[in-house]
């Protein structure tokens, strides 16, 4: 009698726990395994997942993962119905799931709304200018530091190493950390310890880390909750005058000593994880791409000719046509964040193909921008290629008009979300990445050390996280120029 129990209890599970779908519903598809269902393919390689997902069931659908069931759109011009419903479709709900996962932190419902309307005033307008100017002088003091100006011999470094250490600690210094030579933590020390955490930081995401890497998880954060304790504190502390609003935002609401400085390690993550990425993928692309360097600092030499004081691509009044469809090509290719609601009632959504389907409550529903339209090949023909130019008309204006099914489309890319959840320091991250682009391009020698080599593969553990990271580095080496 036994043996039977075995196949009884499997039995009793696998309908227990299945899920049966309404006629209204999306496509459901559960995987084999109870519970877990597609939870470890999802997390291996989500991007291949939901394109076979998509071939089978359309463009949408609801797969179970880890007792979680999750709703797939991949029609863009649906998008909106989800982006534009925040009373059925909650943001604040998800985000705070993975504030607990990530940063073992929970802050008061209303937090984050106030802290979002809060960046906006400091990272736009005049505030914008400012940020820009001093992120321009930390860049400049750091590239200087990387390298005498008398030194003539070539340097060589991995430019994933290059880029993202100089921007990340031009960007610490910016907004956590002011000079370098007042009394603030070395920019160096927070970015070595900060590589560690982001190490782990899918795992911590997904709740996948064993024992013991959630135990070094933990010490790392507290380490560089240390490392950030002074930030912001005082208005004379150094950091921008965003975080010591921040900083007393937390304060008002009540929220702890340790929880602050949880919050400001939120806060680094998300000012600082994808500039220095999306920077080596650009400059990557364009040392791969011949012609499209040699375009780019066309562009950028006719600039420097024209204002040779200062630093000219802060002036506003200064176009980059090229860098800017560069710049989009980029994230095109290598921004892959979810778009994710908690579905807080029972919703019907109406596609733009006229047909409805309901969302049910308690599942989550997910864009997964990257898929659709970034690598849809109908939006953009040969999408695995690097084209620099496929953001500009002939006769060099913006391309803006990009089509599905005969019909514009409002979202052809979505690098930074879409509506109220959109990214407020989207200005900031791209004034960011094209100064640092044309310092280098313009005042340095900047080279593959091997003419052939080919721009690294994805990870492709890290979709869902903002910008995409390479599997491995890209060696390159720099000297300043002669004369310039």
């Amino acid at each position: 009698m036994m043996i039977w129990i075995a196949p009884v209890l499997l039995l009793l599970c696998f309908l227990l726990t299945r899920r049966w779908r309404y006629k209204s519903e999306p496509p459901l598809d559960q995987g084999m395994i109870p519970w877990l269902g597609h939870a470890l393919e999802f997390g291996k390689d989500a991007s291949k997942f939901i394109t076979r997902m998509k071939l089978k069931h359309g463009n949408i659908f609801t797969v179970r993962a880890a007792g979680r069931y999750v709703t797939l759109l991949l029609d863009p011009h649906s998008y909106d119905k989800v982006i534009n419903d925040p009373d059925s479709l909650d943001f604040g709900r998800y985000a705070q799931v993975l504030m607990g996962r990530i940063f073992n932190l929970r802050l008061p419902l209303h937090q984050p709304e106030k802290a979002k309307a809060m960046m906006k005033r400091h990272f736009m307008g005049a505030s914008l200018s400012t940020l820009n100017s001093t992120m321009s002088r930390n860049l400049e003091t750091l590239l200087k530091s990387e390298m005498l100006y008398n030194q003539s011999n070539w340097k060589e470094e991995g430019l994933l190493q290059l880029s993202y250490s100089l921007l990340f600690k031009a960007g610490y210094l910016t907004l956590f950390g002011g000079e370098q030579n007042n009394n603030s933590t070395d920019p160096s020390r927070v970015y070595e310890e900060y590589k560690k955490f982001e190490g782990l930081l899918c795992g911590l995401a997904r709740g996948t880390l064993r024992k013991e890497e959630n135990r070094t998880a933990q010490g790392i954060q507290r380490k560089l909750g240390e490392l950030l304790a002074p930030a912001g504190l005082t208005e004379n502390s150094g950091s921008s005058p965003w975080l010591h609003a921040y900083r007393r935002l937390l304060q008002e609401d009540g929220v702890d000593d340790e929880s602050q400085r949880k919050a400001l390690l939120m806060q680094l993550w998300a000012t600082q994880g994808n500039v220095g990425p999306a920077a080596f993928w650009l400059l990557g692309y364009l040392l791969t791409n011949p012609e499209a360097l040699m375009e780019v600092k066309r562009e950028f030499g006719q600039i420097s000719q024209m204002e040779r004081s200062g630093t000219p691509l802060i002036d506003k009044s200064i176009k980059t046509p090229v860098f800017d469809s560069v710049l989009e090509e980029t994230l095109r290719l290598t921004a892959a964040p979810f778009i994710t609601r908690q579905v807080v009632r029972d919703k019907t959504l109406h596609m733009a193909d006229g047909r409805d389907y309901l969302l049910r409550k308690g599942d989550r529903v997910c864009l997964f921008p990257f898929v659709s339209p970034q690598m849809d090949p109908e939006i953009h023909p040969e999408p695995q290629k690097f084209k620099f130019n496929r953001f500009l008309n002939e006769d060099g204006s913006v391309k803006k008009d990009f089509y599905k099914g005969g019909k514009r489309l409002k979202y052809y890319t979505m690098p930074w979300g879409a509506g109220s959840n959109g990214c407020v320091g989207r200005e900031f991250a791209i004034n960011t990445i094209r100064q640092f682009v044309y310092m280098l391009l313009t005042n340095y020698e900047l080279e593959l050390c091997d003419p052939n080599a080919q721009i690294p593969e994805i990870d492709a553990n890290r979709y869902g996280f903002g910008m995409l990271q390479p599997e491995g580095d890209l060696l390159v080496r720099y000297k300043p120029k002669e004369a310039h």
